[in-house]
């Protein structure tokens, strides 16, 4: 069933923006809150957080699932509805360490999971529900300098399919949407994941639900 265009607005939605400190979080926090979004800016650090464009801000080990049930249950009895998840969190080292591969799987898939997991029902029972994530181009072309962080961004990528997949098998109005770029520090880059982030309520949810997303900036 398609949403009417009214329910697919941004207006008092609540949007949770995980990963909102960074170059990225930061974009899509004020294109959200521009569109009349009610902006749950979520981070690990407060000071991360400063003067991020956002109505509340939290600070959640996203990698934890007690605390992030105890945020989400607080949430809940807020908001009237939870209407979006934005999963930008952050994180970069190359090469094939065991090390490093714990450290990414934490900050890449791991948040993902717990935070999506936590939310599963309340996007679903949204009237216009969505889901994104940001994954990498360098997924398609995978090499072993970045083999860590291509694994991690393409089991990323296939945890977003599943939410898709059981979305669809319900037919509920959400939809979840992987955006891929090549690196935030190209030029436009961030301005193009800030408007494809506050666009998502404005296109039906059929079209969107499993898409994976090209974000190439103008040079």
């Amino acid at each position: 069933m398609t949403a009417p265009l009214a329910d697919r607005t941004l207006a008092d939605r609540t949007v949770v923006v995980a990963g909102a400190g960074g170059i990225g979080g930061r974009a899509v926090c004020a294109a959200l809150t521009a569109a009349g979004a009610h902006v749950v800016a979520v981070g690990s650090r407060a000071e991360s957080l400063a003067d991020v464009d956002a109505a509340e801000t939290a600070v959640v080990d996203l990698a934890d699932p007690v605390a992030v049930a105890a945020w989400a249950a607080e949430l809940r009895d807020r908001r009237s509805s939870i209407d979006g998840l934005l999963h930008l969190v952050g994180g970069w080292r190359g090469g094939s360490a065991p090390d490093d591969f714990d450290w990414l799987e934490r900050r890449v898939l791991t948040t993902l999971r717990v935070a999506s997991r936590e939310l599963r029902d309340d996007l679903g029972a949204s009237s216009a529900g969505r889901l994104a994530i940001v994954s990498s181009a360098s997924v398609a072309q995978p090499k072993w300098g970045m083999a860590n962080y291509v694994t991690l961004k393409s089991a990323a990528e296939t945890w977003v399919q599943a939410l898709a997949s059981g979305w669809r098998a319900k037919g509920t109005p959400t939809a979840a949407v992987t955006f891929v770029v090549g690196a935030l520090d190209e030029l436009g880059a961030v301005d193009d994941l800030a408007a494809a982030c506050a666009a998502l309520w404005s296109v039906d949810h059929e079209q969107l639900n499993g898409a994976l997303v090209e974000l190439t900036p103008a040079s």
